[in-house]
């Protein structure tokens, strides 16, 4: 097929002549009249232009068309600043434009559409559409069939839309139905649906690849479906931190012309067991205190996490504990070098080389530890052991509305590493410094207690001697263990997350049966011996887990968040 496509005409916008031309990668059009020399040029990447209409069409915000003979239209994406937002919002552009013939016409929406096709091959053509109707301010429906359905329409995309009526409807549904003829899987709705939709096709991938989920040393096979996001959510953070700005019209664009963006993913193992996927934040101590005190207020609205967290702080807590880290290669990058992973990030785009030996061969060590990993090679991993206000671990920035720069401002979404922050234990007002940085510019590592570190895995237990207090937190073990034997046994026709959920529920139970309440507030006379894990905003009412990265194990339609001073790399 051709791919250098040429073009060239004058057409008519409105009153004004232009020179229209189609040559190589770009339709520009040029105003021609002009006596002086600042003349208007549009160019536009033939890999933005959405869609090409005979006629005179509008499809935002109601589509109406108008018949003509001689006429065409174009639309293409637009950008503009957001309004504040960390990125650039996406918005659609229209251009009708007049020909001198019908003739002319139809070989200008010819040639365009035979651009379309042979220069944004990764366009989806049918897509599979969860939508939460209970997410955020319960518009999840308005804004697909108002905003994202018309854009899907006018691109030629046909989708199957499913309106969830139960939690995790969505996850059973990629794990058992047929996906046949799919692109792609499209989640309108908050990061609890995206987290839906990314246990639902590991968890298939894998099922189908026959390859043990629970085992954290098998290198997983990458999902073969993109995931796309639509914000509909109270939290939006993945879209926030891969695009930039929360914004229903941009996702729909993104998903539109085929973008992909990999991104790595953290699974979290407990007893033998892969219990759940992280990408956006596994914390311990006070994140994850915050969220078991958010859980008694749900009634309070979002204002229950400022609540929660203003409460946790108070009660002034820190934890003892291990902490385990295998660490990344420093030659690649490193947490606090300034970098921002930005649409076309060279550090992603080179640890892609280490992350697929394919790719490339390459002689570092650290290349190949997705490869040969192994819980019992303790001489490649550190070891840290003290008291803690909280020890996290992110694979992405985390960047959220309230703190622009997130939790690791220059963590990477897909070169196969996360963050590990940890927080040593420090006086009260040490700690508000820290979690104020967070939603200002200010370098919230370059404080004395912190340290961040990048690692391909970490693990956390309790110190020797810390055991018994913490069977007196979450109850009596031997049921738990009797849950380990029948995981380690069952087959593979299903997810293996079924069957850590098994311990998770068991774990919650015991908890419940012996545990004293989580925060008894601030006149509380013995505070907890353990903490809980948030995991992206759900808990994990245990203390011993080992959490691996890997890299690149689904993509999204998305291509990293651009700016207006580097939208081609990483500055």
């Amino acid at each position: 097929m051709e791919t250098n496509l040429k073009l060239e005409s004058s057409l008519w916008v409105g009153s004004k002549r232009y020179r229209a031309a189609l040559t190589g990668w770009h339709f520009k059009w040029t105003e021609v009249d002009k006596k002086n020399h600042d003349k208007e040029t549009v160019s536009v990447p033939v890999a933005e232009v959405v869609g090409v209409e005979e006629g005179r069409v509008k499809i935002l915000p109601q589509k109406s068309v108008e018949d003509s003979d001689k006429d065409f239209t174009v639309f293409y994406v637009k950008r503009s600043s957001g309004g504040g937002s960390y990125g650039l919002q996406w918005r659609l552009g229209r251009t009708q434009f007049s020909c001198p013939s019908r003739v002319l016409r139809d070989q200008w929406t010819k040639h365009l559409r035979t651009a379309l096709k042979t220069h944004s091959p990764l366009r989806p053509h049918r897509l599979l559409v969860f939508i939460n109707p209970f997410g955020g301010k319960e518009k999840g429906r308005q804004i697909y069939h108002t905003l994202v359905a018309p854009l899907f329409e006018l691109a030629g995309i046909s989708s199957h839309v499913i309106v969830t009526e139960r939690a995790n409807q969505a996850r059973d549904h990629l794990l058992k139905k047929d996906l046949t003829g799919f692109d792609g899987v499209v989640c309108v709705g908050g990061d609890g649906m995206f987290s839906e939709i990314l246990h639902g096709l590991i968890g298939r991938t894998q099922q189908e690849a026959g390859l043990c989920e629970n085992d954290p040393a098998v290198t997983l096979q990458p999902c073969p479906l993109h995931i796309g996001i639509i914000p509909a959510g109270s939290t939006d953070c993945v879209c926030f931190a891969t695009v930039g700005v929360i914004d229903p019209v941009t996702s729909a664009l993104h998903i539109v012309i085929g973008d992909s963006q990999p991104l790595d993913v953290g699974s979290v193992h407990h007893a033998s067991a892969l219990v759940r996927y992280s990408v956006s934040l596994l914390g311990y101590g006070f994140y994850g205190d915050v969220l078991a005190e958010s859980e008694k207020h749900r009634w309070m609205g979002p204002l229950r996490y400022d609540y929660s967290g203003t409460m946790v702080y108070l009660s002034n807590r820190s934890y003892t504990g291990v902490v385990q880290y295998l660490p990344a290669d420093p030659l690649l990058s490193s947490p606090r070098d300034k970098t921002r992973c930005l649409s076309g990030c060279s550090v992603c785009s080179r640890s892609t080389e280490g992350l697929f030996p394919h790719s490339s061969a390459s002689g570092s060590m650290y290349s190949s530890h997705l490869s040969k990993f192994s819980v019992d090679t303790e001489g490649e991993w550190v070891s840290v052991e003290g008291r803690f206000r909280c020890v996290s671990l992110t694979c992405m920035s985390s960047s959220c509305a309230k703190s622009p720069l997130g939790l690791s401002p220059s963590a990477h979404l897909a070169d196969g590493t996360g963050d590990l922050i940890l927080v040593w234990d420090t006086h009260p007002l040490g700690f508000l410094k820290f979690l104020y940085r967070h939603t200002s510019t200010q370098d919230q590592f370059d404080l004395p207690f912190v340290e961040v570190h990048r690692v391909k895995a970490v693990r956390f237990y309790l110190p020797e001697g810390k055991e018994e207090e913490h069977e007196e937190f979450v109850g009596q073990s031997g049921s738990i263990d009797e849950e380990r034997g029948s995981v380690d046994t069952v087959s593979r026709n299903g997810s293996q997350l079924h069957l850590a959920e098994r311990v998770v529920e068991q774990e919650m139970t015991n908890e419940q049966k012996t545990a004293t309440p989580f925060l008894c507030g601030l006149c509380c006379s013995k505070a907890p011996a353990v903490s809980v894990w948030n995991c992206d905003g759900e808990i994990l009412p245990f203390t011993e887990i080992l959490c691996k990265i890997h890299g690149q194990l689904v993509r999204l339609y998305a291509r990293g968040i651009e700016d207006g001073e580097a939208i081609n790399g990483c500055s």
